[in-house]
């Protein structure tokens, strides 16, 4: 294969006249640091509430959570993306439209809500999944101590379901990390943007996304690590 290697290429000058290819690279891992933990908020906020609608016992509750997860959850990642990014502002009034589209960093507040609705129906899966494999006796205890439904669900139920599905909580958080790649396609400038970005510039395909991947792979074993430790730190006594 005729290709010239050349791992110096991070520290040459970038094209954008700041900086140095590392410099973009760099640029661009934080806007994907910064992306996935805003969406992973609201991802996580509105997860645990669609989870908690799924296991009450209002049978219209229910019907809610599982609309929202079927929905959301059913319509690949790219497409909800384009819609949220091209369709919703054309469905608001006109001001409305015209404002979000002109909106600075629109493509971040987009890729933001997309992600955070997207990674939500996985989310309140994983809620519900936990709060069903509890013993139906926590539910009937907080009921006997005179709690209300919102109570036992706050004091009893869910900081033991959160105990439970940490594993599967820290999976989703890491793809929807690497679901921030998807924003690239409404121009958001995040790790895979700039690695691309700066291939192009370059030509140096191989150094550019064998950068990207470390980093990436890096990130995720940080977080691995630290759920790991975690877990350990808050496991029921007795279950480990």
């Amino acid at each position: 294969m005729n290709y010239n290697w050349n791992w110096r290429i991070f520290f040459d000058p970038s094209p954008e006249g700041t900086g140095t290819y590392a410099d973009m690279l760099l640029s661009g891992l934080t806007w994907t640091i910064v992306t996935a933990l805003c969406s992973w908020i609201i991802a996580f906020s509105l997860g645990s509430l669609i989870g908690v609608l799924r296991t009450l016992p209002s049978r219209g509750a229910q019907r809610v959570g599982t609309t929202y997860v079927e929905l959301f959850r059913n319509i690949p990642l790219l497409v909800q993306m384009f819609l949220w990014f091209y369709v919703v502002p054309e469905l608001l009034p006109g001001s409305w439209g015209t404002w979000l589209k002109q909106l600075p960093n629109a493509s971040f507040y987009t890729a933001v809500i997309c992600l955070g609705f997207f990674t939500a129906s996985r989310v309140a899966e994983q809620v519900r999944t936990g709060i069903e494999t509890l013993p139906r006796g926590q539910r009937m205890a907080g009921t006997a101590l005179g709690l209300t439904t919102w109570q036992t669900y706050r004091y009893v139920l869910l900081p033991n379901a959160y105990r439970v599905i940490l594993p599967p909580l820290t999976s989703e958080f890491l793809n929807n990390l690497k679901n921030t790649s998807v924003a690239l396609t409404i121009g958001l400038l995040e790790l895979t943007a700039r690695a691309r970005s700066m291939q192009e510039f370059s030509s140096q395909v191989f150094e550019s996304f064998t950068a990207a991947t470390l980093i990436y792979l890096g990130i995720s074993l940080l977080v691995v690590t630290a759920s790991s430790k975690l877990e350990t730190r808050i496991a029921v006594p007795g279950s480990r």
